[in-house]
């Protein structure tokens, strides 16, 4: 039997995220929640809802309780890894973010959060073998290729920011000149010398 309660608010809730009437739509999907605690659809919007709203911490319960009520959706714990990064809760991002990837191995950005979250606290091995991932599953993300030649960098291994620094070359010449920059390839300026800044 179809429970209309728990739809009447959360439909009243999408309602008022479209009239961007926010708070309203918050009040609506914690009533619907009220009926249908363990609804996975209405956690995983309120939580979506809140993340927009920069309400970091109500996010990251949220999505806490939809990991409890799906644990096999990787997307949400890449959101919830996402929510844990922006509280600088990096050791709970990287948890949810490699739970992201064991369930589902090509979640290229989960794959990038826990690169950037393992940078931040140091351990650049680490970073290095997330990164690599994220630079594989997207070959033309500029962001992942120039933190991979970052973590390389800081686990001093400059062929392997060599590398980087060409294949990134190929599609963004501008973060290939920041990467040079930043890394102090001095030798590969060449590549860039004929850019000019806007």
């Amino acid at each position: 039997m179809i429970e209309f309660e728990p739809w009447r608010h959360y439909l009243r809730a999408r309602l008022f995220e479209k009239l961007r009437r926010h708070e309203q739509a918050v009040a609506e999907y914690r009533i619907a929640l009220r009926f249908a605690p363990r609804w996975t659809r209405a956690l995983n919007a309120l939580g979506f809802l809140l993340a927009r709203l920069e309400r970091w911490e109500e996010a990251a319960r949220v999505f806490t309780e939809a990991s409890l009520t799906d644990p096999g959706n990787a997307i949400i714990f890449f959101n919830l890894g996402f929510a844990w990064e922006k509280l600088h809760q990096d050791e709970r991002a990287i948890e949810a973010f490699r739970e992201a990837v064991r369930i589902k191995r090509t979640v290229d950005r989960a794959w990038y959060g826990m690169g950037m979250a393992h940078a931040r606290l140091g351990q650049h091995e680490e970073a290095v073998k997330a990164l690599q991932e994220a630079a594989q599953l997207q070959p033309m993300n500029p962001h992942a290729w120039y933190a991979l030649g970052m973590a390389y960098h800081a686990t001093h291994n400059p062929d392997r920011v060599k590398e980087v620094i060409h294949h990134l070359f190929r599609f963004d010449p501008r973060m290939t000149r920041q990467l040079i920059r930043e890394t102090g390839r001095s030798d590969l300026a060449h590549l860039v010398k004929d850019l000019v800044d806007l």
